[in-house]
């Protein structure tokens, strides 16, 4: 990983740092981090609870913004917010719209980007079939467990084919060869669509599947390197 502009980037964060809150309370979540993502980052973003995986991943995402340093989006032409499906999320908690059956969640996204119902239908099952939950469909969220609506999360951004992938404990829910399935399919994804994955996980078996490793402690990044280093 590296701090170098080039034109595979993606995303650049340079010295950044987020603080919640001021004064004696205040709670540094990321510190001087400085990194970039590029079309061929496949990361696994590890550390302990706490440690400002997670807020590293929202500011990646353009969700959040830094109190200082800067995070830019080089490879895709702006701000995130402002040209919506280039970057997907998982988040780790509950995502799904309740009122929606699981082929609409999934197709949602890609209706909002001006996909045609039947295009994003198609795809939605496609996404869902990759994750092994095809007949899981008609089914409204409440009726399905913690690690299928999960799954179900991780489908909804694999269909809208975005160019970077940041997947938040994407497999904490779930048994270990069903984890294995959805980061399959993740690897798969990204290969197929060229595009980058950042995957935030307490899992070591998790984390040895993906070719680089960044390390967070206290809201600093302590180490990047290629797995087998």
């Amino acid at each position: 990983m590296t701090a170098l502009l080039t034109t595979t980037d993606l995303v650049t964060c340079a010295g950044v740092a987020r603080t919640f809150g001021s004064g004696p309370t205040a709670v540094v979540a990321v510190h001087d981090v400085t990194c970039s993502v590029s079309r061929t980052t496949r990361a696994a973003l590890t550390g302990s609870s706490g440690s400002g995986k997670s807020t590293l991943l929202h500011l990646l995402a353009g969700l959040d913004t830094p109190t200082a340093g800067t995070v830019n989006w080089p490879g895709l032409g702006g701000h995130p917010l402002a040209r919506p499906g280039r970057i997907g999320v998982v988040f780790q908690g509950p995502s799904l719209l309740p009122a929606l059956t699981v082929a609409e969640n999934v197709a949602l996204p890609m209706l909002l980007d001006d996909s045609t119902e039947r295009d994003a239908h198609t795809r939605a099952l496609e996404s869902l079939a990759l994750l092994g939950i095809a007949d899981l469909d008609p089914r409204l969220p409440e009726e399905l467990s913690g690690g299928q609506a999960q799954r179900v999360a991780v489908a909804r951004v694999l269909a809208a084919r975005p160019a970077l992938i940041l997947a938040d404990e994407p497999t904490g829910q779930l048994d270990h060869d069903t984890a294995t399935t959805v980061i399959d399919a993740l690897l798969t994804a990204c290969d197929e669509l060229d595009a980058a994955l950042v995957v935030s996980t307490h899992d070591p078996l998790i984390a040895a599947r993906l070719p680089e490793q960044w390390v967070m402690r206290d809201g600093s990044m302590i180490e990047s390197l290629e797995a087998g280093r």
